[in-house]
Protein backbone atom coordinates (compact mmCIF):
# COMPACT_ATOMS: atom_id res chain seq x y z
CA UNK A 1 0.00 0.00 0.00
CA UNK A 2 1.45 3.32 -1.09
CA UNK A 3 1.47 5.89 1.67
CA UNK A 4 0.11 9.32 0.70
CA UNK A 5 2.49 12.19 0.18
CA UNK A 6 2.59 14.54 3.15
CA UNK A 7 4.15 17.53 1.41
CA UNK A 8 1.08 18.16 -0.75
CA UNK A 9 -1.73 17.90 1.77
CA UNK A 10 -3.41 21.10 2.93
CA UNK A 11 -3.96 19.97 6.50
CA UNK A 12 -2.13 21.42 9.47
CA UNK A 13 -0.52 18.82 11.71
CA UNK A 14 0.11 19.74 15.33
CA UNK A 15 3.17 17.83 16.51
CA UNK A 16 3.91 17.57 20.20
CA UNK A 17 7.23 15.81 20.02
CA UNK A 18 10.43 16.37 18.08
CA UNK A 19 10.61 12.64 17.38
CA UNK A 20 7.19 11.99 15.94
CA UNK A 21 8.19 9.23 13.53
CA UNK A 22 10.07 5.99 13.97
CA UNK A 23 9.00 5.02 17.49
CA UNK A 24 6.23 2.61 18.47
CA UNK A 25 3.53 3.93 20.77
CA UNK A 26 2.19 1.73 23.54
CA UNK A 27 -1.28 2.55 22.22
CA UNK A 28 -2.23 4.47 19.08
CA UNK A 29 -5.86 5.56 18.80
CA UNK A 30 -7.39 7.72 16.08
CA UNK A 31 -10.75 9.48 16.11
CA UNK A 32 -12.26 10.26 12.72
CA UNK A 33 -14.76 13.13 12.87
CA UNK A 34 -16.64 14.07 9.71
CA UNK A 35 -16.90 17.79 9.00
CA UNK A 36 -20.49 19.14 9.18
CA UNK A 37 -21.57 15.73 7.96
CA UNK A 38 -25.26 16.13 7.12
CA UNK A 39 -24.79 19.55 5.53
CA UNK A 40 -21.68 18.38 3.67
CA UNK A 41 -23.58 15.44 2.16
CA UNK A 42 -26.23 17.85 0.91
CA UNK A 43 -23.58 20.11 -0.62
CA UNK A 44 -21.92 17.10 -2.21
CA UNK A 45 -25.16 15.90 -3.79
CA UNK A 46 -26.39 19.36 -4.81
CA UNK A 47 -23.65 21.49 -6.39
CA UNK A 48 -25.86 24.59 -6.16
CA UNK A 49 -25.43 24.47 -2.36
CA UNK A 50 -21.64 24.49 -2.37
CA UNK A 51 -20.18 27.58 -0.80
CA UNK A 52 -23.58 28.64 0.52
CA UNK A 53 -24.90 28.68 4.10
CA UNK A 54 -27.05 25.56 4.58
CA UNK A 55 -29.25 24.53 7.49
CA UNK A 56 -30.66 21.00 7.75
CA UNK A 57 -33.98 20.39 9.54
CA UNK A 58 -35.73 17.18 10.51
CA UNK A 59 -38.85 16.91 8.38
CA UNK A 60 -40.98 19.37 6.46
CA UNK A 61 -42.23 20.90 9.70
CA UNK A 62 -38.78 20.99 11.29
CA UNK A 63 -38.26 24.27 13.11
CA UNK A 64 -34.77 23.69 14.53
CA UNK A 65 -31.51 22.97 12.71
CA UNK A 66 -29.99 19.55 13.24
CA UNK A 67 -26.93 20.50 11.17
CA UNK A 68 -25.34 23.60 9.64
CA UNK A 69 -22.69 24.01 6.99
CA UNK A 70 -19.46 25.80 7.82
CA UNK A 71 -20.61 28.77 5.74
CA UNK A 72 -23.61 29.03 8.08
CA UNK A 73 -21.49 28.49 11.18
CA UNK A 74 -19.32 31.43 10.21
CA UNK A 75 -22.45 33.56 10.60
CA UNK A 76 -23.27 32.18 14.06
CA UNK A 77 -25.79 29.59 12.84
CA UNK A 78 -25.29 26.22 14.50
CA UNK A 79 -26.97 22.95 15.37
CA UNK A 80 -29.91 23.77 17.64
CA UNK A 81 -30.53 27.20 16.12
CA UNK A 82 -34.18 27.90 15.38
CA UNK A 83 -34.79 28.15 11.65
CA UNK A 84 -36.54 31.52 12.03
CA UNK A 85 -33.53 32.85 13.94
CA UNK A 86 -31.16 31.44 11.31
CA UNK A 87 -33.14 33.07 8.51
CA UNK A 88 -33.17 36.37 10.37
CA UNK A 89 -29.42 36.21 10.87
CA UNK A 90 -28.79 35.16 7.26
CA UNK A 91 -31.65 35.56 4.74
CA UNK A 92 -29.56 33.64 2.17
CA UNK A 93 -29.40 30.52 4.35
CA UNK A 94 -30.87 27.53 2.50
CA UNK A 95 -33.26 25.25 4.41
CA UNK A 96 -32.85 21.57 3.54
CA UNK A 97 -35.00 18.70 4.84
CA UNK A 98 -32.86 15.89 6.22
CA UNK A 99 -32.44 12.65 4.24
CA UNK A 100 -31.53 10.07 6.89
CA UNK A 101 -31.31 7.16 4.45
CA UNK A 102 -28.69 9.00 2.43
CA UNK A 103 -26.62 9.90 5.49
CA UNK A 104 -26.72 6.30 6.70
CA UNK A 105 -25.61 5.10 3.27
CA UNK A 106 -22.64 7.47 3.13
CA UNK A 107 -21.68 6.71 6.73
CA UNK A 108 -21.73 2.96 6.12
CA UNK A 109 -19.49 3.40 3.09
CA UNK A 110 -17.00 5.46 5.10
CA UNK A 111 -16.90 2.96 7.96
CA UNK A 112 -16.36 0.07 5.56
CA UNK A 113 -13.49 1.90 3.88
CA UNK A 114 -11.82 2.64 7.23
CA UNK A 115 -11.63 -1.10 7.88
CA UNK A 116 -9.01 -1.17 5.14
CA UNK A 117 -6.81 0.96 7.38
CA UNK A 118 -7.39 -1.24 10.45
CA UNK A 119 -9.95 -3.90 11.28
CA UNK A 120 -10.14 -2.60 14.84
CA UNK A 121 -12.80 0.07 14.44
CA UNK A 122 -15.55 1.29 16.75
CA UNK A 123 -18.38 3.22 15.13
CA UNK A 124 -18.98 5.84 17.79
CA UNK A 125 -21.74 7.76 15.99
CA UNK A 126 -23.05 8.37 12.50
CA UNK A 127 -20.09 10.66 11.75
CA UNK A 128 -17.39 9.48 14.16
CA UNK A 129 -15.28 6.36 14.53
CA UNK A 130 -12.40 5.26 16.73
CA UNK A 131 -9.59 3.30 15.10
CA UNK A 132 -7.13 1.23 17.12
CA UNK A 133 -3.85 1.39 15.18
CA UNK A 134 -1.64 -0.11 17.87
CA UNK A 135 -1.13 -3.46 16.18
CA UNK A 136 -0.42 -2.08 12.70
CA UNK A 137 2.15 0.63 13.49
CA UNK A 138 4.97 -1.40 12.03
CA UNK A 139 3.05 -1.86 8.78
CA UNK A 140 2.86 1.92 8.47
CA UNK A 141 6.54 2.28 9.44
CA UNK A 142 5.75 3.93 12.77
CA UNK A 143 4.75 7.16 11.04
CA UNK A 144 1.69 8.61 12.81
CA UNK A 145 1.64 11.65 10.53
CA UNK A 146 1.40 9.36 7.49
CA UNK A 147 -1.29 7.25 9.15
CA UNK A 148 -3.41 10.33 9.86
CA UNK A 149 -3.03 11.45 6.24
CA UNK A 150 -3.97 7.98 5.03
CA UNK A 151 -7.14 8.03 7.14
CA UNK A 152 -8.06 11.42 5.72
CA UNK A 153 -7.50 10.27 2.16
CA UNK A 154 -9.39 7.01 2.70
CA UNK A 155 -12.45 8.91 3.88
CA UNK A 156 -12.27 11.32 0.97
CA UNK A 157 -11.90 8.57 -1.61
CA UNK A 158 -14.86 6.67 -0.14
CA UNK A 159 -17.21 9.63 0.16
CA UNK A 160 -15.87 12.79 -1.44
CA UNK A 161 -16.12 14.45 1.99
CA UNK A 162 -13.53 15.88 4.35
CA UNK A 163 -12.92 14.79 7.91
CA UNK A 164 -10.79 15.85 10.85
CA UNK A 165 -8.50 13.34 12.53
CA UNK A 166 -7.24 13.22 16.09
CA UNK A 167 -4.42 10.83 16.91
CA UNK A 168 -3.09 10.05 20.38
CA UNK A 169 -2.51 7.29 22.90
CA UNK A 170 -6.05 7.05 24.34
CA UNK A 171 -9.64 7.55 23.20
CA UNK A 172 -10.40 10.70 25.20
CA UNK A 173 -7.35 12.60 24.01
CA UNK A 174 -7.86 11.48 20.41
CA UNK A 175 -11.46 12.69 20.47
CA UNK A 176 -10.49 16.04 21.95
CA UNK A 177 -7.69 16.39 19.40
CA UNK A 178 -10.03 15.81 16.46
CA UNK A 179 -12.07 18.89 17.47
CA UNK A 180 -9.12 21.27 17.58
CA UNK A 181 -8.69 22.07 13.90
CA UNK A 182 -12.01 21.62 12.20
CA UNK A 183 -12.70 21.50 9.38
CA UNK A 184 -10.13 19.36 7.61
CA UNK A 185 -7.57 19.19 10.38
CA UNK A 186 -5.09 16.61 11.62
CA UNK A 187 -4.00 16.91 15.24
CA UNK A 188 -1.39 14.49 16.53
CA UNK A 189 -0.66 14.44 20.25
CA UNK A 190 2.03 11.99 21.20
CA UNK A 191 1.40 9.97 24.37
CA UNK A 192 4.36 11.53 26.16
CA UNK A 193 2.95 15.03 25.56
CA UNK A 194 -0.74 14.27 26.06
CA UNK A 195 -1.08 14.95 29.79
CA UNK A 196 0.60 18.35 29.53
CA UNK A 197 -1.51 19.22 26.49
CA UNK A 198 -4.76 18.47 28.31
CA UNK A 199 -3.75 20.15 31.57
CA UNK A 200 -5.16 23.65 30.76
CA UNK A 201 -8.28 22.26 29.06
CA UNK A 202 -11.61 22.70 30.93
CA UNK A 203 -13.09 19.39 32.04
CA UNK A 204 -16.28 20.10 30.11
CA UNK A 205 -14.38 19.87 26.83
CA UNK A 206 -13.83 16.16 27.40
CA UNK A 207 -16.39 13.75 26.03
CA UNK A 208 -18.75 12.51 28.72
CA UNK A 209 -18.26 15.30 31.27
CA UNK A 210 -21.36 17.48 31.38
CA UNK A 211 -22.27 20.44 33.59
CA UNK A 212 -23.50 18.20 36.42
CA UNK A 213 -20.26 16.25 36.70
CA UNK A 214 -18.23 19.40 36.24
CA UNK A 215 -20.10 20.99 39.17
CA UNK A 216 -19.17 18.03 41.37
CA UNK A 217 -15.48 18.40 40.57
CA UNK A 218 -15.54 22.19 40.83
CA UNK A 219 -16.46 22.04 44.52
CA UNK A 220 -13.05 20.44 45.07
CA UNK A 221 -11.21 23.00 42.95
CA UNK A 222 -11.02 20.77 39.88
CA UNK A 223 -11.94 22.90 36.86
CA UNK A 224 -9.26 22.04 34.33
CA UNK A 225 -7.84 18.64 33.49
CA UNK A 226 -4.58 19.44 35.22
CA UNK A 227 -6.45 20.05 38.47
CA UNK A 228 -7.55 16.43 38.69
CA UNK A 229 -4.35 15.47 40.49
CA UNK A 230 -5.48 17.61 43.41
CA UNK A 231 -7.92 14.90 44.47
CA UNK A 232 -7.44 11.15 44.98
CA UNK A 233 -9.06 8.73 42.57
CA UNK A 234 -11.21 7.45 45.43
CA UNK A 235 -13.15 10.71 45.56
CA UNK A 236 -14.82 10.49 42.12
CA UNK A 237 -15.01 6.72 42.55
CA UNK A 238 -17.21 7.12 45.64
CA UNK A 239 -19.52 9.45 43.73
CA UNK A 240 -19.63 7.82 40.29
CA UNK A 241 -18.23 4.30 40.77
CA UNK A 242 -16.12 2.89 37.94
CA UNK A 243 -17.08 5.86 35.79
CA UNK A 244 -15.51 8.16 38.37
CA UNK A 245 -12.25 6.22 38.20
CA UNK A 246 -12.28 6.53 34.44
CA UNK A 247 -12.94 10.29 34.61
CA UNK A 248 -9.95 10.72 36.92
CA UNK A 249 -7.75 8.91 34.40
CA UNK A 250 -9.29 10.63 31.36
CA UNK A 251 -8.27 14.07 32.61
CA UNK A 252 -4.67 12.86 32.76
CA UNK A 253 -4.69 11.44 29.20
CA UNK A 254 -4.78 7.88 30.57
CA UNK A 255 -8.24 6.78 29.47
CA UNK A 256 -8.09 2.96 29.73
CA UNK A 257 -11.17 2.37 27.57
CA UNK A 258 -10.49 0.02 24.66
CA UNK A 259 -11.73 0.50 21.14
CA UNK A 260 -14.80 -1.70 21.27
CA UNK A 261 -15.05 -3.74 18.09
CA UNK A 262 -17.79 -6.00 19.43
CA UNK A 263 -21.30 -4.60 19.65
CA UNK A 264 -22.58 -4.35 23.21
CA UNK A 265 -26.09 -4.18 24.55
CA UNK A 266 -27.13 -0.58 25.14
CA UNK A 267 -27.28 0.89 28.62
CA UNK A 268 -30.10 3.22 27.63
CA UNK A 269 -32.27 4.22 24.69
CA UNK A 270 -33.48 7.77 24.26
CA UNK A 271 -35.40 10.12 22.00
CA UNK A 272 -35.93 13.86 22.21
CA UNK A 273 -37.59 16.67 20.32
CA UNK A 274 -37.26 20.45 20.30
CA UNK A 275 -40.75 21.94 20.20
CA UNK A 276 -41.94 24.95 18.18
CA UNK A 277 -41.55 28.33 19.91
CA UNK A 278 -44.00 29.22 22.71
CA UNK A 279 -45.57 25.76 22.91
CA UNK A 280 -47.85 25.55 25.95
CA UNK A 281 -50.92 23.69 24.63
CA UNK A 282 -51.25 20.43 26.56
CA UNK A 283 -52.61 18.56 23.53
CA UNK A 284 -49.58 19.57 21.47
CA UNK A 285 -47.15 18.61 24.23
CA UNK A 286 -48.88 15.26 24.75
CA UNK A 287 -48.79 14.67 21.00
CA UNK A 288 -45.01 15.04 20.96
CA UNK A 289 -44.60 12.83 24.02
CA UNK A 290 -46.80 10.14 22.49
CA UNK A 291 -44.73 10.28 19.32
CA UNK A 292 -41.52 9.79 21.29
CA UNK A 293 -43.09 6.99 23.34
CA UNK A 294 -44.12 5.14 20.18
CA UNK A 295 -40.70 5.63 18.57
CA UNK A 296 -39.05 4.26 21.69
CA UNK A 297 -41.43 1.30 21.86
CA UNK A 298 -40.93 0.42 18.18
CA UNK A 299 -37.19 0.42 18.74
CA UNK A 300 -37.52 -1.82 21.80
CA UNK A 301 -39.73 -4.34 20.01
CA UNK A 302 -37.57 -4.41 16.92
CA UNK A 303 -34.57 -5.53 18.91
CA UNK A 304 -36.27 -7.65 21.55
CA UNK A 305 -35.91 -5.41 24.59
CA UNK A 306 -38.21 -4.37 27.41
CA UNK A 307 -37.80 -1.63 30.03
CA UNK A 308 -39.31 -0.54 33.33
CA UNK A 309 -37.50 2.66 34.22
CA UNK A 310 -38.28 5.69 32.06
CA UNK A 311 -36.68 9.11 32.51
CA UNK A 312 -38.94 11.95 31.34
CA UNK A 313 -37.75 15.51 30.87
CA UNK A 314 -39.39 18.81 29.96
CA UNK A 315 -37.20 21.81 29.27
CA UNK A 316 -38.96 25.02 30.26
CA UNK A 317 -37.52 28.56 30.13
CA UNK A 318 -36.22 28.27 33.71
CA UNK A 319 -34.60 24.88 33.11
CA UNK A 320 -35.30 21.16 33.01
CA UNK A 321 -38.05 19.42 34.93
CA UNK A 322 -37.27 15.75 35.00
CA UNK A 323 -37.83 12.55 36.89
CA UNK A 324 -37.86 8.76 36.77
CA UNK A 325 -41.08 6.76 36.55
CA UNK A 326 -41.43 3.00 36.64
CA UNK A 327 -43.89 0.70 34.91
CA UNK A 328 -45.49 -2.13 36.87
CA UNK A 329 -44.05 -4.73 34.50
CA UNK A 330 -41.29 -4.64 31.86
CA UNK A 331 -42.81 -3.25 28.70
CA UNK A 332 -42.25 -2.54 25.03
CA UNK A 333 -45.66 -0.92 24.56
CA UNK A 334 -45.76 2.75 23.57
CA UNK A 335 -49.16 3.22 25.18
CA UNK A 336 -47.80 2.16 28.58
CA UNK A 337 -44.84 4.52 28.21
CA UNK A 338 -47.14 7.35 27.15
CA UNK A 339 -49.28 6.81 30.25
CA UNK A 340 -46.18 7.52 32.33
CA UNK A 341 -45.67 10.71 30.34
CA UNK A 342 -49.21 11.86 31.07
CA UNK A 343 -48.72 11.14 34.77
CA UNK A 344 -45.50 13.14 34.73
CA UNK A 345 -47.27 16.09 33.10
CA UNK A 346 -49.98 16.07 35.77
CA UNK A 347 -47.36 16.12 38.51
CA UNK A 348 -44.71 18.48 37.13
CA UNK A 349 -46.21 20.76 34.47
CA UNK A 350 -48.47 23.70 35.24
CA UNK A 351 -49.09 25.37 31.89
CA UNK A 352 -45.68 26.89 31.22
CA UNK A 353 -44.01 27.03 27.81
CA UNK A 354 -42.20 23.78 26.97
CA UNK A 355 -39.16 24.09 24.74
CA UNK A 356 -38.03 20.47 24.54
CA UNK A 357 -39.16 16.98 25.56
CA UNK A 358 -36.97 13.96 26.26
CA UNK A 359 -37.53 10.27 26.98
CA UNK A 360 -34.83 7.89 28.15
CA UNK A 361 -35.30 4.18 28.80
CA UNK A 362 -32.73 2.94 31.30
CA UNK A 363 -31.24 -0.55 31.47
CA UNK A 364 -33.19 -2.28 28.68
CA UNK A 365 -33.22 -6.06 29.11
CA UNK A 366 -33.77 -8.81 26.63
CA UNK A 367 -37.40 -9.80 26.40
CA UNK A 368 -38.07 -13.46 27.15
CA UNK A 369 -39.55 -15.85 24.65
CA UNK A 370 -42.63 -16.17 26.85
CA UNK A 371 -45.05 -13.27 26.20
CA UNK A 372 -45.63 -11.02 29.17
CA UNK A 373 -48.46 -12.62 31.14
CA UNK A 374 -49.56 -9.22 32.43
CA UNK A 375 -49.72 -7.57 29.01
CA UNK A 376 -53.17 -7.44 27.48
CA UNK A 377 -53.38 -9.78 24.46
CA UNK A 378 -55.12 -7.06 22.47
CA UNK A 379 -52.19 -4.69 23.06
CA UNK A 380 -49.64 -7.28 21.97
CA UNK A 381 -51.70 -8.01 18.86
CA UNK A 382 -52.13 -4.33 17.97
CA UNK A 383 -48.41 -3.66 18.29
CA UNK A 384 -47.61 -6.67 16.13
CA UNK A 385 -50.01 -5.55 13.42
CA UNK A 386 -48.69 -1.98 13.46
CA UNK A 387 -45.08 -3.17 13.23
CA UNK A 388 -45.91 -5.46 10.33
CA UNK A 389 -47.74 -2.77 8.36
CA UNK A 390 -45.14 -0.11 9.03
CA UNK A 391 -42.25 -2.35 8.01
CA UNK A 392 -43.87 -2.75 4.63
CA UNK A 393 -45.34 0.67 3.94
CA UNK A 394 -43.28 3.12 5.97
CA UNK A 395 -42.89 4.38 9.52
CA UNK A 396 -46.17 5.21 11.26
CA UNK A 397 -48.30 4.48 8.22
CA UNK A 398 -50.48 2.82 10.86
CA UNK A 399 -50.44 4.61 14.20
CA UNK A 400 -52.46 5.30 17.31
CA UNK A 401 -54.95 8.12 17.41
CA UNK A 402 -53.59 11.22 19.10
CA UNK A 403 -50.33 11.35 17.18
CA UNK A 404 -51.65 11.94 13.68
CA UNK A 405 -49.98 15.34 13.50
CA UNK A 406 -46.59 13.70 14.05
CA UNK A 407 -46.98 10.54 11.99
CA UNK A 408 -45.22 12.06 8.99
CA UNK A 409 -42.29 13.34 11.02
CA UNK A 410 -39.09 12.33 9.31
CA UNK A 411 -37.11 9.50 10.92
CA UNK A 412 -33.75 10.61 12.24
CA UNK A 413 -30.41 8.98 12.77
CA UNK A 414 -29.61 8.30 16.38
CA UNK A 415 -26.47 9.94 17.77
CA UNK A 416 -25.49 6.39 18.69
CA UNK A 417 -25.88 5.08 15.13
CA UNK A 418 -23.96 1.98 14.20
CA UNK A 419 -24.28 -0.45 11.34
CA UNK A 420 -25.67 -3.34 13.32
CA UNK A 421 -28.09 -3.90 16.14
CA UNK A 422 -30.07 -1.61 18.37
CA UNK A 423 -27.64 1.28 17.92
CA UNK A 424 -28.33 1.17 14.21
CA UNK A 425 -29.42 4.01 11.99
CA UNK A 426 -32.79 5.30 10.87
CA UNK A 427 -34.09 1.86 9.96
CA UNK A 428 -33.54 0.64 13.51
CA UNK A 429 -35.21 3.64 15.05
CA UNK A 430 -38.05 3.84 12.58
CA UNK A 431 -38.65 0.45 10.94
CA UNK A 432 -39.93 0.79 7.45
CA UNK A 433 -38.70 4.34 7.10
CA UNK A 434 -37.80 3.40 3.57
CA UNK A 435 -40.92 1.84 2.01
CA UNK A 436 -40.21 -1.39 0.24
CA UNK A 437 -40.46 -1.25 -3.54
CA UNK A 438 -43.68 -2.67 -4.87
Amino acid sequence: MALPSLKDHQYTVLMNSNTLSGTAWRRMIALVDMDAFFASVEQLDHPRLRGRPVGVVNGEQGSTLIAASYEARALGIRTGTRWLDARQRCPECVRIVARPARYAEVSARIMAALQEVTPDIEVFSVDEAFLDLTACQAYYRYRPEAIAALIRDTVYQASGLSCSVGLSGDKTTAKWAAKQQKPAGMTIITPDAAEARLAPVPLTELCGIGPGMAAFFEQFGVVHCGDMKKIPISMPARRFGNLGRRLWLMAQAKDPSPVSVQRRDPQSLSHGKILPPLTHDIDVIQGYLQHLAEKLAVRLRRHGYTVQDIHIGLRCPEGWRQGWLRTEQPTDDGLVIFQLCRRFLRQHWFGEVVQQVQLNASQPVRAGQQPDFFAAPAARSANSVMDSVNRQFGAFTLHRAGMHEHADSAPIISPAWARNGVREGMDAIMPGSKPKPR
